[in-house]
């Protein structure tokens, strides 16, 4: 089966990128804009002019640097720090010493800040720290002494891109803990749908042998008893959850019914009552509206083999012989499918019983089916009346397997 397949990858750090790089670029240009506007202070307007035809220059052309991770290598934040340190230590050769005395900024301003907070998003905190005391020992070289702005500044930088930084080491562990999350809840739901799909084939064949070999007696009543212990190990291994999670193809032999699962997953609703029309037979009665029961494809077949393991059921329990009935129902806001029999009913407690046994007939191969696709599945069964399933399925609500595809 093809399936067109679309991979959404999350990164709750992207956003502080993008952040970083217009943040880089303002900044830059916020330290250019205080350079034209004091420029006849300067005592060295030349040396400020190369500085900044460099930070210019080494902004724009590193834009690419600070849009994820994978970009912003540690060269790159070595060299975009070393810029940053050049041009705090050349502030005392451009500018007059009576402007840095009184709290001048230096050549790159604010700019620093970004250098800084590169590290912060790209190490953590601690490569924030490691960054942020260089800014602080050069700004205190520049200044000469360590006067209270130049303190202000410098913890305020300090502590903001520490902060930053491990703001970062949370998200990246939240994101892996979601990720990590989202893939155990994949493959428990690929489990579910391969020991259904199990369930649907492999084990009703053996079971069928190992009956079918107990009345014929003889090799084949050999065969019947092997049959039967590869069915309880088998149910034992899909009960049991170590079932190996793997792309298998979802056709499986349901009875009468027939799924077609290899037609394209963005195709239109199909007819329901063209999935169930299989399912009749001498014995089987179907009741259907007399006009078309569009649902989702995924819905209609997983509805569709949800009737055929009600119906395997009824063979399997009632007797080959049993009378069951289909009732179709297509509601404003859902589809019910109603299927009756006329057997013994079940006991009380012993559905419980069953799927602690591995028998998942109606654990995975209904009620899993029918909360796979956001409907539900009911039981109602009065000892000597009969058994009657129930399943409702709603139009609108969009199932897992159609949310599992779309997040793949």
């Amino acid at each position: 089966m093809t399936k067109r397949e679309k991979v959404i990858r999350m990164s709750v750090e992207q956003p502080l990128w993008r952040a970083l790089t217009a943040y880089r670029v303002l900044t830059m240009l916020y330290a250019i804009g205080l350079f034209v506007s004091a420029y006849g202070e300067f005592v060295r307007p030349w040396v400020a002019v190369a500085y900044y035809v460099v930070l210019f220059v080494w902004t724009v052309a590193t834009l690419p640097r600070v849009a994820n991770a994978a970009s912003c290598t540690k060269r790159f934040l070595a060299l975009d720090l070393t810029v940053a340190l050049t041009g705090i230590l050349l502030t005392p050769v451009a500018d007059a010493h009576d402007r840095i005395v009184a709290g001048g900024p230096t050549l790159p301003s604010i700019w620093t800040a970004g250098a800084v907070l590169a590290f912060a998003v790209k190490g953590g905190w601690r490569w924030a720290a490691f960054a942020s005391t260089l800014v602080a020992v050069a700004n205190v070289v520049e200044r000469g002494a360590p006067t209270r702005d130049t303190v202000h500044n410098v913890i305020l930088v300090w502590v903001a891109s520490i902060a930053i930084g491990y703001v970062v080491e949370v998200a990246r562990a939240s994101e892996r803990t979601l990720a990590r999350a989202l893939e155990i809840e994949a493959a428990t739901r690929e489990r579910e749908r391969l020991a259904r799909d199990i369930h649907d084939g492999v084990l009703q064949v053996l079971a069928m042998v190992q009956r079918r070999g107990s009345t014929l007696g003889g090799e084949a009543a050999e065969l019947g008893r092997m049959a039967g212990e590869q069915e309880v190990a088998l149910r034992t291994l899909v009960s049991g959850g170590m079932v190996p999670v793997s792309r298998v193809s979802e056709d499986a032999a349901l009875g009468a019914v027939v799924r077609a699962v290899d037609e394209p997953d963005d195709e239109g609703p199909v007819d329901l009552r063209a999935l169930l029309a299989p399912c009749v037979t001498a014995r089987v009665t179907l009741s259907e509206p007399g006009a078309p029961v569009p649902l989702a494809p995924a819905a209609a077949r997983e509805l569709a083999a949800a009737v055929g393991a009600a119906l395997d059921n009824v063979r399997k329990h009632v007797g080959e012989s049993a009378r069951a009935w289909i009732l179709v129902e297509d509601e404003p806001e859902a589809v019910i499918v109603t299927v009756r029999d006329e057997g013994p009913g079940i006991p009380e407690g012993r559905l419980d019983q069953a799927e602690g046994e591995g028998r998942l007939g109606v654990a995975q191969s209904i009620r899993g089916r029918l909360r796979d696709i956001g409907g539900a599945a009911e039981l109602i069964s009065v000892p000597g009346q009969g058994t009657e399933v129930e399943l409702t399925v709603p139009k609108v609500a969009r199932s897992k397997v159609a949310r599992g595809k779309a997040e793949k």
